[in-house]
């Protein structure tokens, strides 16, 4: 049980970090114009797709598994991939992340009470004190966002929301992810051939993209998948509000940020939330019990 833990654990701690590594490309490519909406977002996914297909091609296991994927969540990828490469053009980084991840939240959420799944106590101050800690980091800095922004990061986060709460039924997360976004291929000629005329390109732009795609997107996404197997939809939902954290440690280190006492307390909050959401029905069983 502890070894099964530790692992949930890594698999977990990898997958944030290459959710934060992705958000921080997002920006370089987009935020500095080196290549279009469209354009990131097919070489994203053309790249994750390359890169897994590879991976389960070299693999050990060559028998054909009765499921490879599945078009939902590939139509879900996509949504997100698209909905979140075209809403940052209109929104700045914290006004788009605090939408994202709090429509990823509640997606989330609300599924997990739909599927029959009822929250304990603590665990809902968790979700309040975590979420309340991630819109302490961001709000400040946060103005109107337009309309049309705040509609396609919203579909992001929807889309995301549903795309991890059907990977938990995942029983190959490999060849699933690969599948995955193999399936989006379709959905990614067509965007070329709709926006092949307004295309931007240069290769940073590119290799940001497929770097994005390849390695933080596909093998990132199959990590996640991994480990959502020993995740709750709600604990799955509330620690994914760790990677905006990440990412501003990340900027820290990579971009010369300085760590601000509302950066430590909104991480302290965050945080703090997280474990009570991770323990809370662990401790809540154990009171009912005694």
């Amino acid at each position: 049980m502890k070894d099964q833990t530790f692992k949930i654990i890594v698999l977990t701690t990898l997958a944030l970090i290459a959710f934060a590594a992705n958000s921080v490309l997002c920006r370089l490519a987009l935020g500095g114009k080196t290549i279009d909406a469209s354009g990131f977002t097919s070489v994203r996914l053309l790249s994750g797709a390359l890169v897994l297909y590879l991976i389960i091609s070299l693999g050990k296991n060559k028998t054909s598994p009765t499921k490879n994927g599945s078009w939902f969540s590939a139509i879900m990828l996509f949504l997100y991939a698209i909905t979140f490469s075209y809403a940052y053009i209109s929104l700045d980084t914290g006004t788009g992340a605090l939408i994202l991840f709090g429509a990823v939240q509640i997606t989330m959420i609300l599924l997990s009470i739909y599927y029959g799944n009822r929250l304990h106590f603590t665990e809902w101050i968790g979700v309040i004190i975590a979420f309340t800690g991630f819109v302490y980091l961001l709000l400040p800095g946060v103005h109107m966002p337009s309309i049309r922004g705040f509609i396609l990061m919203t579909l992001a986060g929807i889309a995301w929301g549903f795309y991890t709460v059907h990977g938990r039924a995942s029983t190959n997360p490999v060849r699933d992810t690969a599948y995955n976004f193999l399936k989006t291929i379709p959905l990614v000629l067509i965007l070329i051939a709709i926006t092949f005329k307004q295309v931007n390109y240069s290769t940073e732009g590119i290799v940001l993209a497929m770097v994005s795609g390849g390695i933080t997107s596909g093998i990132g996404y199959t990590i996640w998948y991994m480990a959502l197997r020993g995740l709750s939809s709600v604990q799955a939902a509330v620690l994914q509000l760790l990677v905006p954290i990440i990412a501003a440690f990340g900027g820290v280190l990579f971009i010369s940020e300085k760590i601000t006492l509302r950066l430590t307390t909104a991480s302290l909050l965050i945080l703090g939330g997280i474990l009570m959401v991770v323990l809370g029905k662990k401790f809540q069983t154990k009171t009912d019990k005694s």
